[in-house]
């Protein structure tokens, strides 16, 4: 069936959801997010999409309909992942009493409004626990109740191309009776190997600690798939600038190979909370990068006191650029904001290979609904 195909994504931050509905073959026509930093990155790079600014509590279906150009039930697809935190394995205090806990209540709140023919949820795996699966059950009885056939699946980013171990649950569904088609896995055992970090990262110009160069060129044309897809038409590197940490820092960093990790450091360096850890404690922090392995999860603080986000080779941090590069973010995608808010922006996102993948297998639905129909028409 030759149309177009609509979507509006709530809790869309940058953009990465959005991104991967349109390289798919969406046009995504309104997006809402409360940070302002992120709205303005979301603006800046999807210029078909109306931002709406604010809480999404403030957002009402009408504002979402009017953005977009259409009326109730034209939507084809509301995508969105409510924030996160309250349900992280991060956050030991994490459960239905926070109240970002309950954010999934207004995307519910908003498909009863707009009739969305389907609906796309993402978050992380915490969920399914959070609240002795107390969040889990609300959303599959909400959705229910909606009139909506709902399923959801544990999705590995690395098996869909992007370079980092990233697992969330994708919640997919329709009010149409169609049955769900899940991506099928392009990389791994008997796939394409893995996207390492060498193919992400190896054609990024070198940095030293703190060195920013503003808009830099390639450092050699690219090597391999990734590399060309997330160049695109770029010619040039924006948002490569390297955070400057305290010299104690890089004087760590000398110690710890590809691979390593805070074990590698000597016992006089190592930062004072860390002298009685255990050595089955903390195993991804001070850890650098291999170039044949992958990233682990991007998260909004690429710090070396929280994880393995020491560069392969060079004593220092990965930049934001090269954690959207892990990310799958193409690089005309300008982060705004400051280099904080830009991190943060990053390590939100939902990789837009991955979303990309999840359209897909969207349209692959409808596309069999129809194909089907039309047979049995005949």
């Amino acid at each position: 069936m030759d149309r177009t195909y609509t979507a509006i994504d709530l809790f869309c931050g940058a953009g990465g959801l959005t991104e991967g509905l349109r390289q798919a073959g969406f046009h995504v026509l309104a997006g809402n997010d409360f940070d302002e930093a992120a709205g303005r990155t979301f603006a800046a790079t999807h210029k078909e999409a109306k931002f709406l600014p604010g809480p999404v509590q403030d957002i009402t279906a009408k504002a979402l309909l009017k953005a977009a150009g259409l009326k109730k039930g034209e939507l084809d697809c509301l995508v969105g992942g409510p924030p996160c935190q309250a349900f992280s394995v991060y956050n030991h205090k994490r459960g239905m009493h926070d109240e970002r806990s309950q954010l999934f209540r207004e995307y519910l709140r908003l498909v009863e409004g707009l009739s969305p023919r389907w609906v796309v949820m993402e978050n992380v795996t915490g969920i399914t626990s959070a609240g002795d699966g107390e969040a889990l059950q609300a959303i599959l009885s909400g959705f229910k109740q909606l009139g909506y056939n709902v399923e959801y699946k544990v999705l590995r980013a690395e098996e869909y191309g992007v370079p980092q171990e990233r697992r969330r649950v994708v919640f997919v569904g329709n009010r149409e009776g169609i049955q769900i088609e899940w991506p099928e896995k392009t990389h791994g055992e008997g796939l394409k190997p893995f996207t390492t970090i060498r193919d992400a990262l190896s054609d990024l110009p070198a940095l030293a600690n703190g060195e920013d160069k503003g808009i830099q060129q390639y450092v050699r044309e690219p090597i391999g798939e990734y590399q060309s897809l997330l160049r695109g038409g770029s010619n040039s590197v924006v948002n490569h600038s390297a955070p400057r940490l305290a010299p104690i820092n890089i004087e760590r960093m000398k110690h710890i190979p590809a691979g390593g990790s805070w074990r590698d450091i000597p016992y006089e360096l190592l930062p004072a909370g860390m002298k009685k850890a255990r050595r089955c404690d903390h195993t991804k922090r001070y850890g650098r990068m291999t170039w044949d392995g992958l990233s682990g999860t991007v998260l909004t603080k690429c710090d070396v006191h929280w994880g393995a986000f020491i560069h392969p080779e060079q004593d220092r941090a990965i930049t934001v650029r090269e954690a959207a590069r892990i990310q799958s973010f193409p690089d005309w995608f300008t982060f705004e904001g400051s280099r904080t808010e830009q991190y943060i922006q990053v390590g939100n996102a939902v990789p837009p290979l991955l979303g990309r993948r999840i359209g897909e297998s969207i349209l692959l639905a409808d596309a069999l609904k129809y194909s089907t129909s039309a047979i049995a028409a005949e």
